[in-house]
């Protein structure tokens, strides 16, 4: 009886150990599914590639000091589990939506993905909670990175047209 009063009191004290509701859960797994799909991993998870997709979870969307380089200048991932963790869903949602990124992020996929999609995202985010430290500041063109880079050759002529909304 004293085991199950100790478990008790701590579910109590610490309701965030207790697993989160149905519904809850449901979204969180819909975000892991398009953080997988998404190749959100792929860059913002350090070592994932590598790992082949294979990376602890308390290292998941925590930013990485891989630079990616080219014309527009060196670009880190940034730590996703610590800026959308200072948004509310509304905030996650509008940023979303607006944010326009240096190469190479798309992000006109996450500008067109439903509502729904990004909250499955922001819920995911929230319940891995914060963690890492933040990504180091882009660097403009021709500035050397301290770290390693992933090198993007100029594209060709034809390459250079804008991409049609």
């Amino acid at each position: 009886m004293r085991t199950f009063t100790l478990g008790l009191m701590f579910l109590l004290t610490f309701p965030a150990a207790a697993a989160p509701p149905a519904g809850e859960m449901a979204l969180i797994e819909r975000g892991r599914y398009l953080l997988e799909i998404g190749g959100c991993h792929d860059c913002h998870t350090p070592g994932y590639t590598m790992q082949g997709g294979n990376a602890p979870k308390d290292a998941w969307l925590t930013g990485d000091r891989l630079g990616w380089q080219g014309a527009w200048g060196t670009t880190y991932a940034p730590n996703l589990r610590l800026r959308l963790n200072d948004m509310d869903l509304s905030t996650w949602v509008a940023f979303a939506r607006t944010m326009k990124s240096r190469p190479p992020m798309p992000y006109w996929a996450l500008n067109r993905m439903s509502e729904t999609d990004l909250s499955a995202i922001w819920h995911v985010v929230k319940w891995l909670g914060k963690a890492g430290d933040p990504a180091p500041a882009a660097l403009p063109a021709g500035a050397a990175a301290a770290g390693p880079v992933v090198r993007f050759p100029e594209p060709p002529p034809s390459a250079k047209t804008s991409r049609p909304d």
